[in-house]
């Protein structure tokens, strides 16, 4: 097999962030250990979760962000609880805001809400609960104090993603997205996927193939026709796909290992689902939501409330896991030297936001991208 199977050494992202040491939480507990319901014998549970589209147990984004959740409360013996809005996938922003005012009814000091999506009934709740705090992962600054955006630089976990499997021998790639190109996550994943190929293609002297669709990822969710899809891609010689959006992942991962094919994963480690997945691109969700819902309880809320947050390399927030390494021929040390360029600004990767097929605008020199 063009991977080895690595030795799963974590459950979770092996990522230290350094802007997250000030984080109360003092001891390490694997976070798939701790239950996801508990009972408040007072009935109050003071910190919440809001998931975004998908189910929570998405191994993913949403069980990133959850992780998080559950770790801080844990460590400080909270009471936590999630909430799933009504309607699973096609949930409304009154189903959103209908499961942010449960939280909120049920005593909630901090309520983390997770994605894109949850802009407008976050926006209402936060307005009607002021004295509640609000965590918006993935978000941007919604002109209200008691709502702490924070954001990722996807771009460069992508391009570092992008650059390693060039580099590993992969000449023919492919790129799913959630979201259906409106996402800024994904859309930041996915242009740095590409902008990594081309730089490793480049070096190498090679010219690479990538094939880019939003296509049946518009929910985040698995389905028969992104998988037929897929395993059209792997048929027609694609042989590795960035899964990136929730539980497309496993419409992507089946369609790999009915064609010998790979997969890189998305947001966490997800080499211990697959052994189809060579490297994932990952961020730090649990430690960012560890440390965002420290805040409130440090009595720093001021520091983070309405200020816009995005952690990247500088920050040790984003990466590939070097823990299950599962390259061949890219190494752990190249790897570091390259991370390092990112660190120290020697290596500037563009985070535009591509909406869409916009990235059809971009000339790369040694990449040719293949929209569907």
């Amino acid at each position: 097999m063009k991977k080895f199977l690595a030795i799963l050494l974590s459950m979770v992202m092996v990522l230290s962030c350094v802007a997250f040491a000030e984080t109360p939480t003092d001891v390490a507990v694997d976070p798939e250990t701790i239950p996801d319901n508990m009972t408040a014998t007072d009935g109050v549970y003071k910190v919440a979760f809001v998931t975004d589209l998908g189910q929570l147990k998405d191994k993913s984004f949403n069980e990133g962000t959850w992780n998080g959740v559950k770790s801080y409360a844990y460590a400080n013996d909270l009471s936590y609880k999630y909430y799933q809005p009504a309607n699973g996938d096609q949930a409304t922003d009154d189903d959103r805001y209908d499961a942010m005012k449960a939280a909120c009814d049920a005593g909630a000091e901090v309520v983390v809400c997770a994605g894109f999506a949850q802009e407008v009934a976050l926006t209402k709740a936060a307005t009607e609960y002021p004295n509640v705090n609000f965590v918006f992962i993935d978000g941007w600054p919604l002109g209200l104090s008691n709502v702490a955006p924070i954001a990722f630089c996807e771009e460069q976990s992508g391009y570092l993603a992008g650059y390693a499997v060039v580099k590993d021998g992969f000449t023919k790639l492919g790129f799913s997205g959630g979201g259906g190109g409106t996402n800024p996550a994904c859309n930041r994943y996915g242009y740095g996927f590409a902008q990594g190929a081309n730089a490793a293609a480049a070096e190498m002297g090679v010219q690479v193939e990538l094939k880019y669709t939003w296509q049946y990822g518009a929910t985040f969710s698995a389905s028969p026709e992104l998988q037929s899809m897929m395993a059209g891609w792997y048929e027609n010689g694609t042989e590795i796909v960035f899964a990136c959006g929730g539980s497309i992942f496993n419409s992507i991962t089946a369609a790999a290992s009915a064609n010998d094919a790979y997969v890189v994963g998305v947001d966490v480690d997800q080499s211990f689902q697959s052994d189809t997945v060579v490297t994932s691109a990952l961020k730090g969700l649990v430690a960012a939501t560890e440390w965002a819902i420290g805040k409130h309880f440090a009595g720093e809320w001021a520091t983070i409330g309405n200020v816009p947050t995005s952690l990247g390399a500088t920050d040790d927030a984003v990466g590939l896991p070097t823990a299950t390494w599962g390259l061949e021929t890219w190494t752990v040390a190249e790897y570091e030297t390259l991370m390092q360029s990112i660190k120290d600004g020697t290596l500037v990767i563009d985070n535009t936001n591509k909406q869409g097929d916009e990235i059809k605008t971009v000339e790369f020199s040694n990449l040719t991208v293949i929209y569907e």
